[in-house]
């Protein structure tokens, strides 16, 4: 009879195990606001209106693409609630949207903001409040301080780095050129400026004959265009988002002016930019890609372009498919998947910030030879390019791929 408290205590201590065995494994689930065992709750800025609204279809990919996750039973079994606001690319606005987001909305993130302005005006507030302003659309080179900013991290190649890009080929192909520039008046503008400046080295201040600036409010850019070509400038260094971009071409084509030109990445969407400029405007313009290009026929038969092809005409019905704003939505919310997976249980906002900042990611829509790559001193996940030209249907690649 003795064996009856003996086993009776085997049991117990059994049951002790267990209850500690499961409250172990609860504890291991870490939630921030935003996280619970079913959903995780993501924020967007983007211009959904207003001079830069051609981006819009960024966040509305980001979401089509949150659908997919969902229907296939989202991220570790957690459904994503997304909730996208519009700023109309006035910074004020993404003030009030961001203290919105995360004081109303209680989101575990904010992702993939839109815009150096909007961005710059948000940072401090995202960094005081510790929540993650992460793979922000933008490439100007601050998004990048993991030191003095640890809570906001970019996606894209920095503008400076592209601009010394262009620089460096200018310098090869055309060393007698005679640069004319149009920036847009602000952080996106300066800083790509700024690297370009720095890629040409001393030989700026004789080969840049003109720099020309427009605000994202004029209503047109004519006088701009008028004054490079005036200039002399046999090179064109066209620094602007999609709307201006459209214009710049169009106008150089309507006046006669033929440089060699070059185009920020932000605007070479063949649906956005260049149908609106004119096709045939657009022969021989000159750009830096790191992710496949949609109108591409070399892409026609590749895994990871029938996946897009397939995701947009079922999750996107009747959005344009030559459209490279919707390959960089797809990507980039590939990369957020992959690092809300690596979060597993622990959704807390510093595990999401410690697993962005350990990535090594190759993502189906990006040229081969660019990765996905960070760690806790390098918050730039692109950083690898290679230089496209535009043949009237396509941007056609050539050359090397640029970068670390």
């Amino acid at each position: 009879m003795r064996l009856k408290p003996f086993k009776i205590g085997l049991l117990g201590l059994f049951g002790l195990a267990l209850a500690l065995g499961a409250g172990g494994a609860w504890a291991q689930k870490k939630y921030d606001p935003g996280a619970s065992d079913t959903e995780i709750k993501i924020g967007q800025i983007g211009p959904y209106s207003g001079p830069a609204s051609a981006y819009g279809v960024i966040g509305k990919t980001i979401g089509a693409y949150f659908d997919k996750v969902n229907a296939e039973g989202g991220i570790n079994g957690r459904k994503i609630k997304y909730i996208p606001l519009d700023d109309g690319y006035n910074p004020a606005k993404a003030v009030e949207q961001a203290r919105k987001l995360v004081e109303e909305d209680e989101v575990l993130l904010v992702f993939n903001s839109l815009g150096t302005p909007s961005n710059s005006a948000i940072e401090k507030y995202m960094n005081a409040r510790k929540v993650p302003q992460l793979f922000v659309a933008t490439g100007a080179t601050k998004f990048g301080d993991p030191e003095h900013y640890p809570w906001t991290m970019g996606w894209q190649p920095p503008y400076a780095a592209e601009g010394r890009i262009y620089a460096q080929h200018i310098l090869e192909t055309k060393p007698d050129a005679k640069i004319g520039v149009l920036y847009q008046n602000d952080d996106f503008g300066k800083d790509y400026l700024k690297g370009f400046e720095e890629g040409l080295g001393a030989k700026a201040a004789t080969m840049i004959v003109s720099k020309v600036s427009y605000e994202v409010t004029d209503p047109t850019i004519d006088s701009q265009i008028l004054s490079l070509k005036s200039s002399g400038a046999d090179t064109f260094l066209n620094i602007t988002t999609p709307k201006f971009a459209a214009m710049a071409i169009k106008k150089a084509a309507e006046i006669g002016w033929k440089p060699t030109q070059y185009l920020t990445n932000v605007s070479i969407s063949v649906a956005s930019v260049m149908k609106p400029a004119g096709l045939e405007n657009g022969v021989g313009i000159m750009t830096a890609l790191y992710g496949k290009d949609p109108t591409d026929p070399q892409w026609a038969n590749d895994p990871g372009m029938k996946d897009w092809t397939a995701f947009m005409t079922k999750y996107m019905p009747g959005a344009s498919q030559t459209d490279a704003n919707s390959v960089y939505g797809y990507s980039v919310t590939q990369t957020l998947v992959q690092v809300l997976k690596q979060c597993g249980d622990d959704l807390t906002r510093a595990n999401v910030m410690k697993q962005a900042a350990n990535l090594d990611l190759k993502l189906p829509m990006l040229l081969p030879g660019v990765v996905v790559k960070t760690s806790p001193t390098d918050f730039f996940p692109i950083q690898r390019e290679q230089l496209a030209r535009f043949d009237g249907k396509t941007w056609v690649l050539f050359g090397k791929v640029y970068g670390p």
